[in-house]
């Protein structure tokens, strides 16, 4: 044990600039807890499918959190790379197999499978120190993006309230007027990128996007949306298609959310000569939403991605990439799902890029609707 440890420790110390502030106890800390485990593992006879399980990481786990994982964390703190980390357990595999060949004993016929052996279980001890190690990586940079997207909301909030007080004003030139109103339009658009940012940490961080449903008129909330798509994108004709009401369980903060993203997608890649379409249906137990845009063919292998987080999607012609997160749809599937709902895209040369979203109207937990009727004529109550 202490030959294979100083091995560890002497390889451990070369590794700058962590080993310069880790005393000897920390260069060692867990390589003996790891080297009993591995121990304790070739003296316990196994199955073949036990020790495929253990190597795969389906084995049952003794403990909460093993030696390897709890020096993944050690090291992260540390200040170790993940290639530093790995080189460890490189150097305790060297160290162990040269000490074990240059044993002057008899061999044993027991030798091939106890190496075999041996080296499943530094690979399982590695396996379970990089996603340790990876898995503390990505919370803390999903921490990070939190913070930052939370952060930024009150400056943010200062330059959209300055900008709101310019455009009102009437004594000053039509030129400072302009320059205010498109600092507020970006403005806008930076919160809605942070909201996306935070949102998008959330689904990581915790159970999901929260949703606060309360009974609405659906189409009232995406005909909003839809206005105000057509004052921004003056340039761009958006068609809004849908049944004079819809009485619906929703969350209209989230759904307007949701359908912003889907119509500002088919605006950054439609035709700008060619309208977007926005269309509700309806039936007795689910509402519809689509929104449709004529720009270039999405592949088939791109539409079974383009919903997952960070994915650009490049348009056909071999433009470049548009320079935004692309966690816009990952989003608005997020929302989708809180409401119990599905989403799906389709495109091709002849009907375009269609969204398709597909809602209960009322969600699980609630009790069937009924009917009211007022002057205005019928709507559906819960």
């Amino acid at each position: 044990m202490e030959q294979i440890l100083q091995t560890w420790e002497d390889f451990a110390r070369t590794i700058e600039p962590p080993a310069l502030t880790m005393d000897d106890v920390e260069l060692r800390d867990h390589a003996s807890q790891m080297l009993h485990a591995i121990a304790d593992d070739l003296a316990t006879t196994q199955t073949d499918e036990e020790r495929t399980a253990k190597s795969q990481g389906l084995g049952k786990r003794e403990r909460p959190d093993t030696a390897a994982e709890t020096n993944a964390e050690a090291r992260l703190l540390s200040g170790y790379t993940v290639v530093q980390l790995v080189s460890e357990y490189r150097a305790l595999r060297s160290s162990v197999l040269t000490l074990w060949i240059g044993d002057e004993r008899k061999e044993y016929a027991t030798d091939v499978g106890d190496i075999t052996r041996f080296n499943e279980a530094i690979d399982q001890a590695l396996a379970e120190s990089v996603a340790r190690y990876e898995a503390m990586v990505k919370r803390s940079q999903n921490m990070f993006l939190a913070i930052l997207g939370h952060d930024l909301r009150n400056p943010l909030s200062t330059v959209v309230t300055g900008s709101q007080f310019i455009m009102a004003a009437v004594d000053i030139s039509p030129r400072y007027i302009l320059a205010a109103t498109r600092m507020y339009n970006s403005a806008n658009r930076m919160s809605k990128l942070i909201s996306d940012l935070i949102d998008f940490t959330r689904t990581h961080l915790g159970p999901g996007i929260p949703i606060h449903v309360r009974q609405g008129d659906l189409v009232k909330v995406c005909e909003e949306v839809a206005n105000e798509l057509r004052i921004s994108q003056p340039e761009m004709q958006i068609d809004f298609l849908a049944p004079d009401r819809i009485e619906a369980i929703f969350d209209g903060a989230r759904i307007g959310q949701m359908l912003s993203n889907l119509a500002g997608n088919a605006i950054q890649y439609g035709n700008a000569d060619k309208p977007i379409t926005i269309r509700l249906q309806r039936d007795a137990e689910t509402v519809v939403i689509s929104v449709n845009n004529h720009g270039a063919t999405i592949d088939a292998d791109k539409l079974a991605r383009i919903f997952d987080p960070l994915v650009r999607i490049a348009a056909a012609s071999g433009a470049d990439e548009h320079t935004s997160l692309g966690i816009g749809l990952f989003i608005s599937r997020e929302i989708v799902q809180a409401h119990s709902g599905r989403i799906e895209v389709t495109s091709s040369a002849q009907a375009g890029t269609t969204f398709t979203v597909t809602m209960p109207r009322l969600p699980a937990g609630f009790t069937s609707p009924g009917i009211e009727r007022d002057r205005t004529g019928e709507r559906a109550v819960w």
